[in-house]
């Protein structure tokens, strides 16, 4: 973590190291199996080792032949060796789940982490890993596989009875073959789960602070106090909340939602529809006024839709259009909002739902939507241009939308937009949560380096609503690769899009207190100590800007704060506070 210092007075030369170290675990975290986090989104011509060794596959490198495998459905199964490599080929496929298979036997309520590295034998195709049981189908992941290199399929699902199973694939191109290798599925209980989540926050959410009081002369003053307090509405890691305008005439839900979010997002305020209802009438008259009570309160933006690729949610008199005349309205749609509001905004969602709907590319071709983006980047190149989709890390059925296929649209925009900085948007609208497909399909959009933000983060209504939004929040915030989370909960008198954080009069609800309960556990509690013989202080700390003030009998008190600002940084940084 990088820090910078703004100072207050100079009354005490101050030393401080923020170190980010590893923390050591004691107890059952110690001894928990870990988690592999790895992921490849590479097509690599030899497949790497199964993690975890294979888990509880047999054979699961295919070097004792065909042992624990056979075909399923009509498949014809052989091993095949290609440059010192083995692995399994299935071919002669009538049907899309004609492949292999492996006897299982799962435990209830228990997390299984599942891989395995695909090729297919010509082109590219989606491949998908199915576990069937008495209870029915798990989808466990897919992979957009290619032919002469190998994609690894990352995924997961949670067991929801003791009994055998049986893992196959499937393909609904049924001329091609499908080879796999390095399988791998690996059980874990919930406490494990829960470990690595602990861990993890300890590992990439906090940081060890070590403070040196030393006088004008540079001897170390021993029996300073120390207090550290982390500053309110300034943690390391962005929390928030959808808002719309009704926020704008409301106390109550000001109060409410200013005491405990960093972001937001509106809601339907800086949509197509909402700025442009008639064309070349432009209101943003609601945009403006939600941004600006948002920098009132010192809340970060994101801009939320460009365009939105589901022909429903449209300017009515978009529908009429010629694709000339669609052409230059999206361009002028592009250029007014974007414009408007570069260098108030934190990240742009320019293409909202893409792989599930194609209005825009039905009318204007394939390439419309690498075209928005390179459009979206001359605009504004200052903040990162989201691609907003559903389903990518809440449903492993849903095939348009897997991580496999998300990369694969991104690649396309990617082609056209080299130099824009991309972030990949995840909406979060749950059902009941996989917690172990959510934590694989992360991995594997982690991979590409970019900031991933779950953007709409909500959970359908029912009686375990509060529990699952607990579980998804914890999962979310504890993986290393996750940069920020927006709750979808704005309010409305008439109710909320499917979750609410809060009853009409702005108490609580299940819900919120989940929210209230995690936002005050992420946070550290203030620090008061006296520096040792040697001036030094030390404190372990949630990544955020903290306040320190100290005190000796030899001078006056000093404060100063420090501001996070990079939290990649792994060495120490030593900085001084002169007088």
């Amino acid at each position: 973590m990088e820090i910078s210092v703004l100072q207050k007075n100079n009354l005490i030369t101050m030393l401080l190291i923020l170190v980010c170290a590893d923390l050591l675990f004691s107890g059952f975290e110690a001894n928990a199996l870990p988690y592999d986090y790895t992921a490849s989104i590479e097509c690599l011509e030899t497949p790497l080792k199964p993690l975890h060794g294979g888990g509880i596959i047999l054979n699961p490198e295919l070097n004792m032949g065909l042992k624990g495998w056979q075909a399923f459905g009509d498949a014809k199964i052989e091993q095949r060796e290609l440059a010192g490599n083995k692995f399994v080929a299935v071919h002669a496929r009538n049907r899309p789940t004609d492949s292999i298979s492996q006897k299982l036997y799962l435990q209830q309520e228990t997390l299984y982490s599942f891989s395995a590295w695909i090729q297919v034998s010509e082109g590219n195709e989606a491949v998908a890993a199915v576990f069937k049981s008495g209870t029915g189908f798990k989808h466990g992941g897919a992979v957009v596989a290619e032919s002469k290199c190998w994609s690894m399929l990352k995924g997961g699902f949670t067991s929801d009875a003791t009994g055998p199973a049986e893992l196959y694939f499937e393909s609904k191109n049924t001329s091609i073959e499908i080879w796999v290798d390095s399988i791998s599925l690996q059980p874990f209980t919930t406490e494990e789960w829960a470990s690595h989540q602990d861990q993890n926050i300890k590992k990439v959410r906090k940081a060890k602070v070590r403070i040196q009081a030393i006088d004008k002369l540079g001897n170390p003053l021993s029996n300073a106090t120390i207090t550290i307090q982390q500053q309110q509405n300034k943690p390391g890691f962005p929390i928030g909340c959808a808002i719309n305008k009704n926020i704008l005439t409301n106390t109550p839900y000001q109060k409410w939602f200013t005491s405990r979010f960093t972001v937001t997002t509106f809601e339907d305020e800086m949509k197509w529809y909402s700025t442009e209802v008639s064309p070349g009438h432009e209101d943003y008259t609601s945009a403006d006024a939600l941004l600006s009570f948002a920098k009132q309160h010192n809340i970060a933006v994101r801009g939320h839709n460009v365009l939105w690729d589901d022909p429903k949610y449209q300017p009515g008199w978009l529908y009429s259009l010629s694709p000339a005349e669609l052409s230059n309205a999206v361009h002028k749609r592009i250029v007014s909002v974007m414009s408007r509001y570069t260098g108030q905004l934190i990240a742009w969602d320019v293409v909202n739902e893409n792989l599930h709907f194609s209005f825009f590319e039905n009318k204007l071709g394939d390439q419309a939507t690498p075209n928005f983006y390179r459009l979206a980047h001359a605009v504004d190149w200052s903040v990162p241009l989201f691609l907003n989709e559903y389903n990518t890390i809440e449903d492993s059925r849903d095939g348009a939308a897997t991580p496999a296929k998300y990369l694969q649209k991104l690649r396309q925009i990617q082609g056209l937009t080299r130099n824009a900085k991309m972030g990949i948007g995840l909406e979060s609208h749950f059902g009941t949560p996989n917690l172990a497909y959510m934590r694989a399909s992360l991995d594997t959009l982690g991979a590409t380096g970019l900031p991933i933000w779950l953007t709409e983060l909500d959970v359908l209504s029912g009686p375990n609503q509060a529990k699952y939004l607990e579980q998804i929040l914890m999962e979310a915030y504890s993986h290393p690769k996750v940069d920020g989370i927006v709750i979808w909960a704005a309010w409305k008198p008439q109710g909320c899009y499917r979750m609410c954080l809060t009853d009409n009069n702005f108490n609580n609800l299940a819900t919120g207190n989940v929210a209230d309960n995690l936002l005050r556990q992420w946070r550290s509690r203030a620090v008061s100590g006296l520096t040792d013989t040697r001036g030094f202080f030390e404190a372990t700390l949630f990544h955020g800007d903290y306040e320190i003030n100290i005190t000796h009998p030899s001078s006056s008190a000093h404060s100063f704060v420090v501001v996070s600002t990079n939290e990649s940084l792994q060495s120490p940084l030593t900085f001084q506070v002169s007088v």
